[in-house]
């Protein structure tokens, strides 16, 4: 049996941080441009006895740079490239930067696939420093990047916990009426998400939410006030003062949404 924190943690793996993956390999050319000639089924996985097949994973299906498919909670039976862990508690170590011979995951396909293997892990290890940073990079671009990974992951992160059943976050959406609680940064619509919440369910979504006015935005006045957030390196309460950071609805609300944010973000690290 695996305990609740590393199923919590591996879902969030699998199902909100690998999926950036895409969102790395297309906002950074450099990356982009390997995806060029590269048409092939590229699979994560996790061998786990109490699995159907005692095994679980996502898998992307790229054809060159712009036409990518995501698969989660999906095993392929022939991925053409394939990182294999042997346990989940093995990947979620990984992931968490420990990384080591016990935690080192099998690879499959590098000799037939040598250049989507290549491309893919070159993107694996830009998702893997972005999402571990523990301070702002210097290029502006490289911030962007950054708070647009960090927002898509902390929605969809707290919406997959709302789906696995974990009781706070669950009681907060099914007591919910429709609302949708949202991230942002000033003069960027490009860098946002969100989460729409009702009666138990759940569902977050990349960049702004256009049907309606969120019910609670967390707003910041640029990347670098994001980044003082997300990264822990700023003061909550100064960045409201100094109009860093602005709760555009009830405070009340966006305290609760805060704090599973900052749930996520422990999970993942």
């Amino acid at each position: 049996m695996h305990e609740q924190n590393e199923i919590y943690a591996n879902k969030i793996f699998f199902n909100a941080a690998l999926p950036l993956i895409k969102v790395i390999a297309q906002d950074v050319p450099s990356l982009k441009k390997q995806f060029k000639n590269v048409h092939a089924i590229i699979q994560v996985s996790a061998l786990d006895p109490d699995a159907e097949g005692g095994k679980i994973g996502m898998h992307f299906v790229v054809n060159g740079e712009d036409d990518w498919l995501v698969h989660l909670n999906a095993v392929d039976p022939k991925p053409h490239v394939e990182l294999q862990f042997k346990s989940i508690e093995a990947m979620n170590a990984f992931f968490k930067g420990k990384i080591g011979p016990a935690t080192l995951p099998k690879m499959k396909g590098v000799a037939s696939h040598f250049g989507a293997f290549k491309a893919f892990l070159m993107t694996l290890l830009k998702m893997a420093n972005v999402l571990g940073a523990d301070k702002a990079p210097e290029a502006e671009e490289e911030k962007q990047l950054m708070v647009k990974c960090m927002f898509y992951l902390l929605t969809s992160g707290i919406s997959q916990m709302n789906k696995l059943g974990h009781q706070e976050i669950h009681e907060w959406t099914a007591k919910s009426p429709d609302r949708v609680y949202a991230l942002a940064v000033n003069d960027h619509p490009e860098v946002a998400a969100f989460i729409r919440i009702k009666a138990g369910k759940s569902r977050a979504g990349r960049g702004e939410y256009k049907r309606a006015m969120p019910f609670f935005t967390l707003r910041f006045d640029s990347f670098d006030s994001a980044l003082g957030i997300l990264l822990g390196t700023a003061d909550m309460l100064d960045s409201v003062k100094k109009g860093k950071l602005i709760m555009d609805g009830a405070p009340e609300f966006g305290a609760q949404f805060g704090t599973f944010m900052l749930m996520i973000g422990d999970l993942a690290k």
